[in-house]
C-alpha cells in the first residue's frame, strides 16, 4: 500500500500538501499506490485456486475495486457540488457526512488496521526473503524482522519522507526484475515442454482455495484509501476516471499473466512468495536482496496513514494539548520526543505482530479478506447510497446493495477461511 511520492509528509512535523499533477504523473501515482508486494504472492493464489479460478478472480477484484473507487470519486463531486469541498477531503471525512462521529471512527479504524496489516505483510516479505538468502546461517524469520525494526524506527523519525520516495521506484524495479525471471523460467520451461495443462489445475475442487485467492487479489489491488488524494492531485480532475481506467486495465492484466505464469513455471511447488522458487544463483538473490532494500526505505511511506491517525488523536489528548498551551522553551522539543516515541512503539509492535506470522500468502489473503474488503467495498457502497441514494435509479441501488451484500459475506467467510488456513 505505497503512498503517491506526492503525499509523503509527517503529520506533527511538516503539513501535509498535494502538488497538482499532470494526466502521466497521475497515471504513475496510481500504478505506485496500487502495486505492491501482494504481487509477488499471486502465482500462489493461483496454485491455491487453479488457473481458471485465479484469473477470474484477479479479473474481478480489479473490475469491483475500479467502480468503488469512482462510487467515493461521485461522492465527493456531490459535495463539491453542495459547495462542501473542505468537508470532504479524506476517506473519514465521507464517513463522518455519512454516518456522523461513528463513521469517521469505523473508517479510520478500518484504515489503521488495514495499513497495520500491509506494514506486518511487509516484514514477514523481507524476513522470508532475508531468511531464504542467507539460510545458511540458520537463523529463523523473527531475526531478520527485529534486525529490519530497529532501522525502520530510525526511519519513521525523518521528517519529511520525500527523500526516500526513490526507493519506491527502486523497490518497483525489483518487482519487475523478479516478474521478468519468473517469465523467463516458464517460457525455458515451455520451450522444453516441461508445463502441460494437464498437470495444472484450472479451478480447485477445495472450496476453501477459492476465497483465499479472492482475498489475495483483493489485498494486491492495495491503495484504495488514497482515491480521493490521488483525484485532487490531478489538474484535470475530469480525467481522472480515464486515467483510473487505464491503470487498472493494465495492472490487472499484469496480474493475470504473472500470476498464470508463475503457476505455470513451478506447478505445485509454488511457494507463497514466488522469489522463493527463483534459482539459488548470486542474480536471483541480488534481486532478493535488492526488493527487500527497497521495502525497507518504503516501510516509512506505509506507516504514514497509521501515523497521521494516531498522531491526529495524540494532539487531541489532553497531555499534549497542556504541553502545547505552555510557553516554555521545552514545549517543541517534548512534542518532537513524544512523536519519535509514539512511531517506535508502533514499529516494534508491528513486527511482535509478523514474528507469529506463519507465512505472507496466508496472511496477506486474511488482510484482503478482512479490512481490505471492507474498505474497497462495503464503505464506497454505504457512502453512495447514503449521499446519492434519492438520485439513484433502481438498477443502480441494486448494483450498491450487491457490492455491500457481497462485500460482507466475503469478508466473513473470508476471514473464517483464513483464520482456520492460519
Amino acid at each position: 500500500m505505497e503512498l503517491p511520492t506526492d503525499a509523503v509528509e509527517i503529520p506533527l512535523l511538516h503539513s501535509s500538501s498535494l502538488r497538482t499533477t499532470s494526466t502521466l504523473q497521475a497515471l504513475g501515482n496510481i500504478i505506485v499506490s496500487v502495486v505492491g508486494t501482494g504481487i509477488l504472492g499471486l502465482p500462489y493464489a493461483f496454485r491455491i485456486a487453479g488457473w481458471g479460478a485465479g484469473s477470474f478472480g484477479v479479473a474481478l477484484a480489479g473490475v469491483a475495486t475500479y467502480y468503488c473507487m469512482l462510487l467515493l470519486v461521485k461522492c465527493r463531486e456531490k459535495l463539491t457540488s453542495q459547495g462542501r469541498s473542505n468537508e470532504s477531503r479524506t476517506f473519514g471525512d465521507l464517513g463522518y457526512i455519512c454516518m456522523g462521529s461513528k463513521g469517521r471512527y469505523l473508517t479510520e479504524f478500518l484504515i489503521f488496521f488495514a495499513q497495520c496489516g500491509g506494514s506486518v505483510a511487509y516484514l514477514v516479505f523481507i524476513g522470508q526473503n532475508l531468511s531464504s538468502v542467507f539460510q545458511g546461517h540458520g537463523l529463523a524469520m523473527s531475526y531478520y524482522i527485529f534486525l529490519i525494526a530497529v532501522v525502520e524506527v530510525v526511519l519513521s523519525w525523518i521528517p519529511s519522507l520525500a527523500a526516500l520516495a526513490p526507493f519506491s521506484i527502486f523497490a518497483d524495479i525489483c518487482n519487475a526484475i523478479a516478474m521478468g525471471i519468473v517469465v523467463k523460467e516458464d517460457i525455458q520451461k515451455a520451450i522444453a515442454g516441461g508445463i502441460s495443462f494437464d498437470k495444472r489445475t484450472a479451478i480447485t475442487s477445495n472450496m476453501r482455495g477459492l476465497p483465499f485467492a479472492g482475498g489475495m487479489a483483493v489485498f494486491c489491488f492495495e491503495g484504495f484509501g488514497m482515491t480521493l488524494a490521488l483525484e485532487s492531485s490531478m489538474k484535470d480532475k475530469a480525467a481522472f476516471p480515464k486515467v483510473l481506467a487505464q491503470a487498472f486495465v493494465g495492472i490487472t492484466t499484469v496480474y493475470v499473466l504473472f500470476g498464470f505464469s508463475g503457476y505455470m513455471a513451478y506447478g505445485d511447488e509454488t511457494r507463497d512468495i514466488i522469489t522463493l522458487n527463483l534459482p539459488n544463483t548470486w542474480s536471483t538473490k541480488a534481486v532478493q536482496v535488492g526488493l527487500c532494500v527497497g521495502l525497507v526505505f518504503t516501510f516509512p511511506m506505509m506507516l504514514h496513514p497509521i501515523n497521521e491517525i494516531v498522531e491526529d488523536k495524540l494532539k487531541q489528548s489532553s497531555l499534549f494539548e497542556k504541553i502545547q498551551d505552555s510557553n516554555n522553551v521545552f514545549s517543541g522539543k517534548q512534542l518532537k520526543v513524544a512523536t519519535y516515541i509514539s512511531r517506535a512503539i508502533i514499529v516494534l509492535g508491528l513486527a511482535i505482530l509478523a514474528s507469529f506470522v506463519p507465512g505472507f500468502g496466508l496472511f496477506a489473503s486474511l488482510v484482503g479478506s478482512t479490512v481490505c474488503a471492507l474498505i474497497s467495498f462495503v464503505l464506497p457502497a454505504i457512502f453512495h447510497l447514503r449521499l446519492m441514494g434519492s438520485s439513484l435509479s433502481f438498477s443502480q441501488k441494486v448494483l450498491d446493495s450487491f457490492i455491500l451484500i457481497s462485500g460482507l459475506l466475503f469478508a466473513i467467510y473470508g476471514t473464517y477461511n483464513s483464520l482456520v488456513g492460519i
